[in-house]
């Protein structure tokens, strides 16, 4: 894959940003629509029995989000005097191998909430690659990680984790009400 020109660059981010704030609406309107309605609460046996590992599941959840979170991933997997491509795989893979041990996860929270961490997943993926595509082959691991939280921190919008772990929350708190 040939370097992208910096214009490339922020619009291939700036559609990944798009594709993340449409789903953040899309979760901020659910939510919208679920305090509007407020369905009472059925009391059957079946949802008492599996409450604590719903409840389990959103905290194992909120804690992946934190975990794939691009400042979070980075900081853990930094390693000095490494190529760009071995950072690129180091920080790839850890976000996928954090994923694939809670995947089982999802069959106790809603479509939508797996939806949310899962796309969270692609996206912090899909950054990773397009900034080391940016970056000169020979580029170092430190130049990846560098450029990587300087656009975090020039756009803050980039990184997701912080809306899909308040949606996590919020649900959570559905339940327990």
């Amino acid at each position: 894959m040939g370097s992208l020109t910096p214009t490339q660059l922020f619009i291939q981010i700036s559609i990944a940003t798009i594709l993340g704030g449409s789903l953040a609406y899309l979760l901020w309107k659910q939510r919208q629509q679920a305090k509007s309605l407020k369905p009472e609460r059925v009391k059957t046996e079946e949802p008492v029995k599996t409450l604590p590992l719903q409840l389990q599941a959103y905290e194992r959840l909120i804690l992946l989000v934190d975990r794939i979170a691009l400042p979070h991933v980075i900081s853990r997997n930094n390693q000095q005097g490494i190529g760009l491509q071995d950072m690129q795989f180091l920080l790839v893979n850890a976000i996928k191998q954090e994923y694939e041990h809670n995947v089982t996860q999802q069959i106790y929270v809603t479509t939508e909430a797996w939806e949310a961490v899962r796309n969270l997943k692609e996206q912090n993926i899909h950054i990773i690659n397009q900034v080391a595509s940016y970056l000169p082959p020979d580029g170092s691991g430190t130049d990846l990680n560098k450029h990587l939280l300087e656009m975090i921190v020039n756009n803050p919008k980039v990184s997701l984790h912080n809306v899909v772990s308040e949606v996590l929350s919020y649900e959570a708190k559905k339940l327990m009400k």
